[in-house]
């Protein structure tokens, strides 16, 4: 059985602020960096761990590292090389906002922060078999289908999503982008995907999103493993495999390791009071998200699902 990970490297925790959200994180007097340290190389070292760690257990287990696309770069910029590695590591990236909703949602990203996120993209799909799966954040019809088009012109899977929570499934386009009734048994086959990780904000109950989930043609679901904190069961896992024209589609799950959430199955009782060594200070913008010293104390950590999107 084909498993993934979605390892969305958004680093709002750590190293991206440095170039993409705020560097408020990375700067604060209490909290600097070491100045001795290669970050871009300890969250490389991070996600090839994971990578290892799970393809041992299943070697088609899929990692999808989520923004953060500099570190395919050995230097973390236009002027290094692929950092093969990393990139033989992971089997695909996520990208969110590659052309629209990098500063305001339903706005075209400037075209400077295009060119230069796409590079990286690049990078890694033309040095390893590695998928590119955009997120971007219009409403309009207009801007949704020319994204959908650009980024199939790219070589890129995407999916434009009407609202940042991720909470819905669009009504537009009334059929999916490249919808196909093929079976999808690897990252690589996906046409489209379907981003959905706050299903409780629109759904009431477990199966009122299976079924919703179950009546659309998606290759992928990037999806959480909970719903309202209840695990999914096997039998429910079974039904949104599958696609209603007869195919199957693949599941992966989203989880952050950039940030730890205090929500979340893992959350210590105590945490609160008695914080491990790598848990740091709540992000301002995320109300109960913790940055994560993701360089103290790496381990593996047991893997739940058949996808995974790790936001780093």
């Amino acid at each position: 059985m084909k498993r993934g990970v979605i390892l969305n490297i958004t680093i709002r925790a750590v190293f991206f602020l440095a170039v993409i959200i705020s560097l408020s994180a990375c700067k604060k007097d209490d909290n600097p960096l070491p100045k001795e340290m290669d970050y871009k190389q300890e969250m490389r070292n991070f996600v090839q761990e994971i990578s290892a760690y799970s393809k041992v257990i299943n070697p088609d287990f899929v990692i999808i590292p989520q923004n953060g696309a500099e570190i395919v770069s050995t230097t973390g910029d236009d002027t290094g090389l692929p950092e093969m590695a990393y990139i033989n590591a992971i089997d695909g990236i996520g990208q969110e906002s590659l052309l629209f909703g990098y500063s305001v949602d339903g706005q075209a990203t400037p075209s400077e922060e295009a060119e230069w996120t796409g590079y990286f993209l690049d990078m890694a799909k033309n040095n390893g078999d590695v998928q590119i799966m955009v997120t971007d954040y219009c409403s309009t019809h207009s801007k949704i289908d020319n994204s959908y088009f650009i980024n199939n012109k790219k070589g890129y899977i995407s999916f434009a999503a009407g609202q940042r929570a991720l909470d819905n499934i669009p009504a537009y386009p009334a059929q999916v982008y490249n919808e196909n009734a093929d079976v999808i048994t690897n990252l690589q086959d996906a046409k489209n995907f379907l981003y959905l990780i706050n299903p409780d904000n629109e759904y009431s109950t477990k199966q009122e999103f299976v079924d919703a989930v179950r009546s659309t043609n998606y290759d992928i679901i990037i999806m959480d493993f909970f719903f309202a904190g209840e695990g999914f069961t096997a039998g429910q896992i079974t039904q949104l495999k599958q696609k209603p024209n007869g195919g199957e589609r693949l599941l992966i799950c989203y989880m952050s390791i950039g940030e730890a959430e205090n929500y979340r199955y893992y959350w210590g009782n105590n945490w609160a009071n008695n914080p491990p060594a790598w848990l740091d200070k709540e992000d301002p913008n995320w109300e109960g998200n913790f940055y994560v010293r993701y360089w103290e104390g790496r381990k593996a950590g047991k893997i739940l699902f058949s996808g995974m999107i790790v936001h780093i």
